[in-house]
């Protein structure tokens, strides 16, 4: 059975009022981790020698239910928020997942409503999800070659079952399906051709990301990082592109288009070009915990205000304080954050999502 847990009758909140946080940036993107628990042990993010059998995860009843996760994101809407995506850990380890969406696409003023998946899980869901007013879905896949996939991957999961999971999503009419890889100096970056050509043609966008400092225990040193610039050289050598046109503020990917109209690639360069004064996004944890910034050392604890009985009005004025009081900008600082004394304890990224 889904997880449901009772809260008090939802209170009309009044008019939009949207918020900008201290340099001048819109809340837009809400994006809700459901499930800290994951089936994959991805170095960059659960790293195994970590997230092992004795790791503790979040009990059930630690997590939001599913009314209160649908409560927070009715009052975000108030406060601009007009994209919502899911995502973990896995998502879709997170029983009754299609549930939430049917109730998460019934808010008014929520425009765009995403999946973040490893989709091992996809291909037994795409339709139930597309069904309850999923628009669209993305897959973490770092590789097409065998032997890579199942590094990156810390030895679990199956690459047949991520490729019948987006071949399911196209097939439930979830669009755009995009594929996000992160790229890391000497462990793929030689297989990322082979991956743009699997992927051309088919109406898969691949997005490149560079290897990022997330969390405090991928062991991320700056020569780990390839720069987008250097494998947009590599694609151009072998099929030309072209920059495309009418990027909007909060985009975080560069957009290319093939010139011979097989699709599209993007690009994500948090290290080599940060988008912090475009960054529109808040993160919301499933114990719930708002961040304000994916490199953030702490958090505004909403689950307990949920669970003493707080108001809507109550929690759009935390919603409202958190982000007016935000002025995050970590990827434009990092070597001099990095290089400080005291060194950041960071949150990890299974915790909040990508």
């Amino acid at each position: 059975m889904p997880d449901r847990r009772s809260t008090p009758d939802v209170v009309a909140l009044g008019p939009l009022n949207p918020v900008i946080d201290r340099l001048g940036r819109p809340v837009h993107d809400l994006r809700i981790s459901v499930m800290d628990r994951c089936n994959f042990r991805c170095p960059y993010c659960m790293p195994q020698s970590t997230f092992d059998e004795k790791y503790r995860f979040l009990r059930a009843q630690e997590r939001l239910s599913f009314e209160e996760i649908v409560r927070l994101a009715r009052v975000a809407a108030r406060l601009g928020v007009r994209k919502v995506r899911l995502t973990g850990g896995e998502p879709l380890l997170r029983n009754g997942l299609p549930d939430l969406v049917a109730e998460l696409s019934g808010i008014e003023g929520i425009e765009d409503l995403a999946l973040t998946t490893n989709g091992v899980l996809l291909a037994q869901h795409a339709a139930e999800l597309k069904g309850n007013g999923l628009h669209r879905v993305t897959v973490s896949l770092d590789s097409l070659d065998e032997a890579v996939f199942t590094r990156m991957s810390g030895g679990f999961g199956g690459l047949p079952q991520v490729l019948e999971g987006i071949e399911a999503a196209l097939a439930a009419g979830l669009r755009p399906v995009k594929v996000n890889t992160v790229v890391q100096r000497g462990l793929n970056d030689h297989t990322v051709l082979d991956l743009l050509e699997h992927f051309r043609g088919t109406g898969v966008t691949v997005r490149l990301i560079e290897y990022m400092d997330v969390g405090n225990r991928n062991a991320w040193e700056p020569a780990q990082v390839v720069p987008s610039a250097d494998i947009l050289r590599q694609i151009e050598a072998r099929w030309p592109v072209t920059a495309a046109a009418g990027r909007y503020r909060g985009e975080v990917a560069s957009r290319y288009i093939y010139d011979d109209g097989a699709g599209e690639i993007g690009f994500v360069s948090s290290v080599s070009e940060p988008f912090c004064g475009d960054c529109n996004r808040a993160r919301l944890s499933s114990e719930g915990v708002l961040y304000t910034c994916l490199f953030a050392t702490r958090g505004l604890d909403l689950r307990a205000p949920l669970r003493a009985g707080a108001s809507d009005a109550e929690l759009l004025e935390l919603l409202r304080g958190a982000w007016t009081q935000r002025a995050d900008r970590y990827s434009e600082l990092r070597s001099e954050l990095r290089g400080s004394e005291a060194p950041l304890r960071k949150v990890e990224m299974h915790y909040i999502g990508g």
